[in-house]
């Protein structure tokens, strides 16, 4: 609404009353009429404060109008955690706290066993002092520092130095250099009592089972003690070296008497083929020409008349 104002000077008095009457119906209206203001109230911060903040929500009343309103889809997807109820798993890992809490009770017996198994993995893992007058020497050279490895697991007396200059007799062999050279068996060669052996993880991949690694010189006293002598065991190699190239021999000449019988075969069916012959149906066209027909291997043959 838009007010003229006129200098009151210059009007009579019955115009300076229309005009004072309009300014004051001009207020009055302005009072009257409803405020243009945004008073939105103020938004609840989470779903549970909009909930609370409905009308009725703790009187406990069911009903459309005590509904929570729908969230709205394009917020996305959300999930309401109760943070008091929780539990701090520690991602999946043991601590220091929980080994030393309560529910962790061990007997005495359980901690006595792994007690006892800490000292022995000490034991094999270290060395034995080196004392002058009572340690072990090498059987060559009478050193004091010794292979403890095969000394612990083949019973030999031997230095590194030595073992590296005699690797015809202290070098390790596996189990099928072993059953090939020596001709052992997998009973002998399973018998510690007969051939101590070490066990290795194997180095083609850790899902295959152990190698079984033993000492050259015990593996040749057992073999030629087995053979007699290393006479008794070049002959007795030569003799299964002999029979493995005869049961090669008699396999390929199998497959030359399969090959030439396939042949033969081959042959015979193609002279039988030679040797037929035809049994001809004959079909005259209005052309001039006769087709034959063989009644017993269906080939077939035009022939033009003359």
């Amino acid at each position: 609404m838009f007010l003229t104002f006129i200098d009151s000077r210059l009007l009579s008095l019955p115009a300076k009353t229309k005009v004072k009457s309009q300014a004051e119906a001009a207020k009055k209206a302005k009072a009257t009429a409803p405020a243009l203001v945004n008073k939105t109230p103020a938004q609840p911060s989470s779903s549970r404060n909009a909930v609370a903040a409905q009308p009725g929500a703790s009187g406990g009343s069911t009903g459309a109008d005590n509904a929570p309103l729908p969230r709205d889809s394009r917020l996305g997807k959300y999930f309401e955690y109760d943070l008091s109820k929780l539990h701090n798993s520690k991602g999946g890992f043991l601590t220091e706290e929980d080994a030393s809490g309560s529910n962790v009770i061990k007997s005495l017996a359980q901690v006595e066993r792994e007690k006892a198994r800490e000292r022995m993995m000490i034991k094999e893992g270290e060395e034995p002092a080196i004392n002058p007058n009572s340690s072990p020497r090498c059987a060559h050279c009478g050193s004091l520092e010794i292979e403890h490895q095969l000394f612990k697991v083949f019973g030999v007396l031997v230095c590194k130095r030595c073992k590296n200059e005699r690797p015809e007799k202290y070098s390790l062999l596996t189990k099928t250099e072993c059953k090939e050279d020596y001709l052992l068996t997998d009973p002998e060669l399973k018998d510690e009592d007969l051939l101590p052996h070490l066990l290795k993880a194997n180095p083609h991949a850790s899902t295959y089972s152990n190698m079984m690694l033993y000492l050259r010189c015990q593996v040749e006293e057992v073999a030629l003690k087995k053979w007699g002598g290393e006479e008794g065991l070049d002959q007795e190699y030569e003799r299964r070296e002999g029979l493995k190239k005869r049961k090669r021999e008699a396999k390929f000449e199998q497959g030359l008497r399969e090959l030439r019988r396939r042949t033969r075969s081959n042959l015979w069916q193609r002279r039988k083929d030679a040797e037929h012959e035809h049994v001809w149906v004959e079909e005259d066209f209005d052309d001039g020409t006769t087709k034959r027909t063989c009644e017993e291997c269906g080939y077939q043959m035009e022939v033009e008349l003359l």
